[in-house]
């Protein structure tokens, strides 16, 4: 698909050196850079969900004091 987009000239000029560097046709850098960014931006959706959930009870997210006190007993037996 076409479509017309507006930069500033100073990205337009990085961006055109970076695609020439990488070998890359400049829709090619375009579309590899709005992929990253709606990867990057539906990862962190879910680290927004998973906050708004423990922040909601935080206690949901405390170790049992029971696993905690094993893992100690275990982590003190250990040679570093």
């Amino acid at each position: 698909m076409k479509t017309a987009i507006s930069i500033p000239d100073a990205l337009y000029e990085d961006a055109e050196r970076y695609a020439v560097t990488r070998g890359w046709t400049r829709s090619r850098l375009y579309a590899e850079a709005v992929r990253e960014f709606l990867v990057n931006e539906r990862r962190l959706g879910v680290r927004e969900r998973l906050d708004a959930v423990y922040r909601t009870d935080p206690d949901a997210s405390a170790l049992d004091p029971a696993l905690a006190e094993a893992q100690r007993t275990v982590i003190t037996r250990e040679e570093w």
